[in-house]
């Protein structure tokens, strides 16, 4: 194969992947005689046609978390990410490794696929159910994934995905208490801890969201910093930043709140609503942040930055906020991510003040008000296609009368995630098995669906027995 035939295939696989996620979109909304589905079909059918004239087959294979045609590795821009989260997490739910597309492939052929592997990923041995309806198609061919994940392998990614998350919060607190003794911060340190959050983000985003949730009443700075860490990573991976971005926001997110080891424990800690002076000295923390930062390092580019975000997370969108700046002008994009991220930890975490959290789908609501005024209104709408209507720990009702809780986000339909079931149709409690809400019946209609979310605190339920 020549360089120019070497070019157009590599030019043509990002669309190639994207067309394949949106025949399974449309065809989990749509039915397969409907219009646009044809012609996406039709359309798909094309391209691989043009494709083949330089190849013998086109074998789009998943290799951990990339995807493959014909050896080569597809890259792609921002704006396909979620089609090729999408589609790694159906190649993943169905067992499927590789599809191999050959000449003469008919539209038909394409369509009995795409229903078998929407079909499939909710059977027992999904793959193998493929491979059986699938195996006298002429044009198109399946393989199993390699090192299909079992029962024990999945323990041990989230042994891995607790360790790193708990090592997070506790650098967090040895960072704090490292900073009210004087003592110097080992930065190098940070950098590994928050490199391992990137990798494991990029790797089990949802099991590392998952553990966001868990919320530590007694220790609550510590957790709420590496929780809007994590959140701003994750963020941060979905506007497109690179790793050695991510890893310099996760550093940074993490030291956002310094400032408060300056403001006085009974202010801190008080019960109650804060009074004007107790106010004053609070709006004092990004301020003091910059100080102990300052303190901290040599000035440096990750000093400024972390600096930048310690001073700026509270300033607001309009700049509507605290500090008030003499000079207004646009607060930087690690600001505005971390404003999101602290928002929305804060609020959905019991504190000195407020016992109480408020829910996940009610914070949302909530910062969606603020859009344009104290937040980023852009990168909101990311973080809400990030975690969803229902966030990862929301309780909900079914329509079924069972109970559950979100345990994994579906980014391209909102209110469908991954639910674990925490209690059946008669109210009997269960082990928590999760089940897919894209599911439908013979139908053609879904299974389960969300009718309203309810309240942890109502039903007592400590979301780290389930998370942990």
């Amino acid at each position: 194969m020549g360089v120019k035939e070497t070019t157009e295939l590599q030019g043509g696989a990002a669309d190639f992947i994207n067309q394949i996620a949106v025949l399974l979109r449309t065809a989990q909304i749509h039915s397969m005689n409907n219009h646009a589905f044809v012609s996406l079909i039709d359309k798909f059918v094309s391209s691989a046609a043009e494709l083949l004239i330089n190849e013998k087959t086109l074998a789009l294979e998943l290799r951990g978390e990339y995807f493959y045609l014909n050896d080569f590795r597809v890259r792609y821009s921002p704006e396909c990410v979620m089609n090729f989260d999408f589609l790694l997490r159906e190649f993943r739910k169905a067992e499927l490794g590789s599809v191999i597309i050959k000449p003469g492939l008919v539209p038909e052929d394409m369509k009995t696929f795409i229903r078998v592997f929407i079909a499939s990923s909710f059977l027992q041995r999904p793959f193998d159910s493929m491979k059986g309806e699938l195996s006298s198609l002429p044009g198109l061919e399946i393989r199993k994934i390699r090192n299909v994940s079992e029962e024990n392998a999945d323990l041990d990614i989230k042994k891995l995905v607790r360790k790193t998350y708990f090592s997070a919060v506790s650098y967090t607190k040895g960072i704090f208490h490292s900073v009210r003794s004087g003592e110097k911060v080992n930065l190098k340190k940070a950098k590994r801890v928050v490199a391992s959050l990137v990798d494991r983000l990029v790797e089990q985003e949802q099991l590392l969201l998952g553990m966001t949730v868990i919320k530590d009443y007694d220790e609550y700075t510590y957790y709420h910093s590496a929780n809007v860490s994590i959140l701003s990573v994750a963020l941060g991976h979905k506007l497109g930043l690179n790793r050695a971005m991510l890893i310099e926001l996760g550093m940074v997110a993490i030291f956002h709140d310094i400032g408060k080891i300056e403001v006085p424990h009974e202010i801190l800690n008080k019960p109650g609503s804060l009074n004007d002076n107790e106010w004053g000295v609070m709006k004092k923390h990004p301020q003091w942040g910059v100080r102990s930062l300052l303190k901290m390092r040599n000035l440096d580019d990750l000093t400024v930055k972390a600096s930048i975000v310690a001073f700026e997370h509270h300033v607001n969108f309009n700049l509507s906020g605290y500090p008030k700046l003499k000079n207004p002008s646009a607060t930087d994009l690690f600001s505005r991510i971390v404003t999101v991220a602290d928002k929305y930890d804060a609020m959905t975490s019991a504190r000195v003040y407020s016992k109480v959290p408020i829910s996940q789908d009610k914070a949302l609501s909530i910062m969606m008000e603020t859009t344009g005024k104290e937040i980023d209104p852009l990168i909101f709408k990311f973080f809400v296609n990030m975690i969803g209507v229902y966030p990862i720990g929301t309780l909900v009702m079914l329509d079924t009368n069972e109970i559950g809780i979100v345990y994994e986000n579906n980014h391209l339909f909102l209110s469908r995630p991954r639910v674990m079931i925490i209690s059946d149709n008669r109210g009997d409690l269960t082990k928590g098995r999760v089940t897919d809400l894209m599911e439908k019946d013979g139908n053609d209609a879904y299974v389960r669906t969300i009718i309203k979310a309810m309240n942890l605190k109502q039903f007592n339920i400590n979301l780290a027995d389930y998370f942990l």
